[in-house]
């Protein structure tokens, strides 16, 4: 997990606990709205991702105030992601330069086979990858 961190950091200029964060809120995303066969397959072979995941979901409370309320009342998904990891301190602009990172990196792990459905089964999840 260093690796994808450092490889995040270094093409967003995001520092690495933010990094570390985003990272666990975009898999925890995928975890929970991927195909689950092919999540499993990329979280395995990402050793640290479940413990990102689990980082990720204990700073989670109820709401999420406004932004929560848009993010569901949207329908959540891709957009209610977007809102975490604005929240978590990532800039717009440097959501889809780590979104690619990540899926490159998930490629080079499991290939294209296991990524591919990821992204399309997940509505609006390309734009970002």
């Amino acid at each position: 997990m260093d690796e994808l961190i450092t490889r995040v950091t270094s093409v967003t200029g995001l520092d690495a606990a933010t990094a570390q964060t985003a990272l666990g809120h975009i898999l925890a995303f995928l975890q929970k709205e991927g195909p689950a066969t092919e999540v499993a397959q990329l979280l395995t072979a990402m050793p640290g991702s479940e413990a990102l995941i689990a980082d990720s979901n204990a700073g989670e409370g109820g709401g999420g105030g406004l932004m929560g309320m848009l993010g569901g009342m949207m329908g959540g998904g891709v957009m209610a992601l977007g809102q975490k990891l604005m929240a978590a301190g990532v800039p717009m602009g440097q959501m889809q330069p780590l979104g690619r990172e990540l899926f490159a990196y998930g490629r080079e792990k499991v290939g294209e086979d296991v990524m591919g459905p990821i992204v399309g089964s997940i509505p609006g999840l390309n734009q970002f990858v």
